[in-house]
């Protein structure tokens, strides 16, 4: 008897430990096609990013050949101080200077800031679209697509701020100042695109006196275009404010806070219109880029709910930011 119930009692522990063996080994299959799956994610994210830069890279260095150079325009920013002293060899000394032995050099301390402050996966995307644009302004033939100046900064701005915006919406940029722009937005949560057009004018400022003030007065044109585009299409540091009048506050919290990582704050009020009721209503500030599907999302849980959408102008205080690494 005492061996049938020792025996029964070891069937049931190699029992127990059978089935732990296999909740254990579950797991490790769950997390590691869990793994897995985030690898695959990566991956393509990566390929992404580096199919974007590359795109990018070659329509800068074609709108520099095809049209900033039939335009005899200066760009601003790096790329119009490097123009600028390749013209100026050309005009005095006689001779002509790579774009690429220039523009590389020039961005040597943005890289720097670029890795202390922004992250190095950004700065190593951003290195492989200078390296890349500029090499290929030298190798690229020039074709010119037309020669009316309006023409030229208009489309050239336009296709130079989608060209820079495709790098900047995989986490990349175009180099140069942009480098100083974001490291601004980062730092100082601010808008700084049209500070680097105000820069930009000391550049055409000179250009202007050395070779024409025609050409220094379309290439603020053309800078105009290029960073309205910019602005327009990539719009991670600008930022809206939320009002919503929901009579669901907290389900509408829980989606803009799942959604954004933002906080919100909530008032109560009365109506007017409906003598004295109550009224909740949810205060909260978000990115440009996270306005549509947040509003969306809120709409889904109170299709009632009356929401104002604000463009805000400053923000000084704490304000999550997606990581760019």
């Amino acid at each position: 008897m005492k061996k049938d119930e020792k025996g029964r009692a070891e069937g049931k522990n190699s029992g127990r430990r059978g089935r732990k063996k296999d909740k254990t080994g579950e797991a490790r299959i769950t997390a590691g096609a869990a793994k897995e799956v985030r690898g695959d994610s990566r991956v393509k994210k990566e390929v992404k990013c580096f199919i974007f830069c590359t795109v990018g890279a070659l329509i800068i260095a074609f709108n520099l050949k095809s049209f900033v150079n039939t335009g005899g325009l200066f760009p601003g920013g790096f790329s119009g101080a490097t123009l600028l002293i390749i013209r100026a060899c050309e005009k005095f000394f006689g001779f002509t200077l790579p774009y690429s032995a220039i523009y590389i050099p020039m961005n040597l301390i943005p890289i720097y800031i670029g890795i202390r402050y922004l992250g190095k996966r950004f700065t190593i995307y951003s290195m492989y679209v200078i390296i890349l644009s500029s090499v290929m302004t030298d190798m690229l033939p020039k074709v010119t697509i037309t020669y009316d100046i309006l023409l030229i900064c208009l489309f050239g701005g336009i296709i130079n701020g989608a060209a820079i915006s495709l790098c900047l919406y995989v986490g990349a940029s175009g180099g140069g100042t942009d480098f100083i722009s974001i490291y601004l937005s980062e730092k100082k949560g601010i808008d700084a695109w049209n500070y680097i057009l105000m820069s930009n004018v000391c550049i055409l400022a000179i250009a202007g006196i050395m070779f024409g003030w025609d050409k220094a007065l379309y290439s603020i044109v053309y800078q105009f275009c290029s960073t309205q585009v910019i602005q327009t299409l990539f719009q991670r540091y600008n930022k809206h404010t939320l009002m919503i009048i929901s009579d669901m506050p907290e389900a509408v919290y829980d989606k803009i806070s799942i959604m954004t990582h933002h906080d919100a704050t909530l008032f109560k009020g009365e109506s007017y219109y409906e003598d004295g009721a109550v009224r909740n209503l949810i205060y909260s500030v978000v990115s440009s880029e996270e306005v549509d599907p947040v509003v969306k999302a809120i709409k889904d849980v109170d299709p009632h709910a009356f929401i104002n959408v604000m463009k805000t102008e400053q923000l000084n205080g704490r304000f999550y930011k997606k990581p760019k690494d």
